[in-house]
């Protein structure tokens, strides 16, 4: 899958057909078995130096997606390459080393921290555990690191329950950079913090990006806060992307229908520039038993559409990708 904005590009991490079912049992002696489809057919690839950011509705598979890519949970199918190396074909030793170059941020600054360990024991553990540093030099990156993210050198000393959320997500933003990674999934890394903290967090990603030669894949639900910090964004749903396309794209010219859905719901305070809302109708399917064809079949409000019945891959449409043909065959999407 290539878009053809980054044709050029270096491909940091390639994604293809990966999949994650996870086994349900029921009935009165569980002896009925089920899958939930948390991620499904998926295909991506992620630049090198860029911000991938990826946002869909609660549910859709995108923490799970970013859990895939950083090894905590292992996929049912598919490929995820990283730098050329497909990291489910490795050996456990090997898989160590690329652990190194992939970290996460998650959601929750305070459950993501242990409150039993101080700021240095916290961000000192990677570096021991991957044998990176040795000695005195720990201390030392600690410091360094705490001053890379805003934080003072003496708060190393001190307990996560003795910091404020924004101050707790910097020190779990301090600890993914010990190891010196390549790629960072930031997983709702900014949703639980006051706006004005979210802007601060959002600012330092960006600075820190550049700084370190990072790659992200900022995973959120904020439409604003994915478009102040990607560089392209990738639209999900039901375990599946619907659309990608830089971010200038998605926002000026969305195609495909859920995109719309979603674009239209972002408040504008401009009455001459508002539009109508698209109100989706129904509930969203349930990953167990998804709509056959096009995925978004069941919700979609576009009449004319010949193809609801038929499996949707993503496909080139100028700048995008769109995994729905009525608009890749040079249909119209109106509401």
């Amino acid at each position: 899958m290539t878009n053809t904005t980054s044709e050029n590009k270096e491909v940091l991490l390639s994604i293809k057909g990966l999949c994650k079912h996870f086994e349900l049992k029921s009935g009165l002696l569980n002896n009925k078995t089920n899958y939930l489809k948390a991620v499904d057919n998926l295909t991506l690839d992620i630049y090198k130096g860029e911000c991938f950011g990826l946002v869909g509705e609660s549910g859709c598979g995108k923490t799970t997606l970013g859990k895939m890519i950083a090894g905590l949970y292992k996929p049912t199918q598919g490929e995820i390459m990283f730098n050329g190396v497909n990291l489910g074909a490795i050996t456990r030793n090997e898989r160590r080393k690329y652990a190194r170059d992939i970290q996460m941020i998650f959601q929750d600054p305070y459950s993501s921290l242990n409150p039993r360990m101080t700021v240095e024991e916290i961000i000192s553990e990677p570096m021991v555990v991957n044998k990176t540093h040795h000695g005195p030099e720990i201390s030392k990156r600690v410091e360094y690191l705490l001053e890379c993210v805003g934080l003072a050198k003496q708060y190393k000393t001190r307990y996560p329950h003795e910091f404020s959320g924004g101050q707790r997500q910097r020190i779990g933003i301090a600890r993914a950079l010990a190891v010196s990674p390549r790629l960072i999934v930031c997983d709702e890394a900014v949703s639980a913090l006051d706006v004005s903290i979210q802007a601060q967090i959002l600012n330092l990603l960006d600075d820190l990006k550049s700084e370190f030669g990072l790659t992200y894949l900022f995973i959120a639900h904020g439409l604003a806060a994915v478009k102040h910090i990607s560089d392209r964004i990738g639209v999900m749903y039901l375990g599946s992307l619907v659309e990608v396309a830089p971010k200038e794209a998605i926002y000026d010219n969305p195609m495909h229908p859920y995109t719309k859905s979603l674009i239209s719901a972002i408040p504008i305070i401009d009455p001459n520039k508002r539009k109508d809302r698209i109100l989706l109708k129904g509930d969203l399917p349930s990953p167990i038993d998804p709509p056959k064809g096009c995925r978004f079949n069941s919700r979609c409000f576009v009449e004319n559409c010949q193809y609801k019945q038929e499996s949707q891959i993503l496909l080139p449409n100028g700048n995008h990708l769109v995994a729905c043909k009525h608009v890749t065959e040079g249909g119209v999407v109106e509401h």
